[in-house]
């Protein structure tokens, strides 16, 4: 039985099987990238502001010691140039050179570092990738150019993952999950709704965008935030790594 949605095509139609979309953070969940994100941060800055040296070397110095951890690359570009008086409109401006910038930069720092996945996690997107009530998709803070790169590197296929919403859409990882939703709805022809989404993240970040959106969170450790750190947060399910999702997550929606 055919049912139409108000907003989409007329062809729109809804399957009665009840449908799953999972969204996947990269860094710590995914991939370990053993520093090849930091130094493809630095290279691009490096092209980005190529005519300003000393903006460039203050630069380098800054992403040598900055946090990333849950970070959208919008918010990280935004605070490694608030010292140097760049506005909200300057990085809005700047952001489409930059993440070129990153993809290609990241394109070449991940053949220099032992970019790895994380225990299990090709295991489990190749068991979930198969199951006709699973979709798949990203909710990173990498930009969409450089986010292939570090999946390919660790030997996922990045079209695996359907839809994505990335650090050059929104400033704030709060934002994110709803894109990725509407992406998705679109992309798989299937209304999904955030009861129908889990975010699968290794960081605070991560767990706060799934609360801000209404959505479920499954923490696992393999990342940026430690088991203590990760429990206070109350996230729905908390693993080790992702060797327990499909028993601790999956068996229980």
């Amino acid at each position: 039985m055919r049912a139409i949605c108000i907003g989409y095509p007329f062809n729109f139609w809804l399957s009665p099987t009840i449908m799953r979309l999972l969204l996947f953070d990269i860094d710590g969940t995914l991939v370990w990238t053993r520093g090849a994100g930091r130094a493809a941060m630095q290279d691009a800055l490096v092209s980005l502001f190529e005519a300003d040296i000393t903006l460039r070397e203050r630069l380098k110095t800054r992403v040598e010691k900055h946090v990333f951890g849950g970070k959208t690359d919008w918010l990280t570009l935004t605070e490694l140039l608030a010292d140097d008086g760049f506005s909200h409109d300057d990085i809005m401006h700047i952001m489409p050179v930059f993440t070129r910038a990153m993809g290609a930069s990241m394109e070449t720092a991940v053949q220099a570092y032992d970019v790895q996945p994380c225990p299990s996690a090709l295991e489990v997107i190749a068991g979930l990738r198969s199951r006709s009530d699973i979709r798949l998709g990203l909710v990173t803070g990498n930009v969409s150019s450089s986010a292939p790169f570090k999946l390919a590197a660790a030997g996922f296929d990045p079209h695996d993952f359907g839809i994505g919403a990335y650090g050059d859409d929104a400033l704030h990882r709060d934002d994110l999950p709803l894109i990725a939703m509407r992406r998705a709805s679109q992309h798989f022809r299937h209304e999904f709704t955030a009861d129908d989404t889990i975010i699968i993240g290794d960081t605070l970040a991560d767990i706060q965008c799934a609360r801000a959106c209404g959505m479920r969170v499954a923490a696992v450790c393999t990342g940026f935030g430690g088991r203590d750190e990760l429990s206070v947060a109350q996230p729905d399910w908390l693993i080790d790594d992702l060797s327990g999702f499909i028993d601790s997550v999956l068996f229980e929606i």
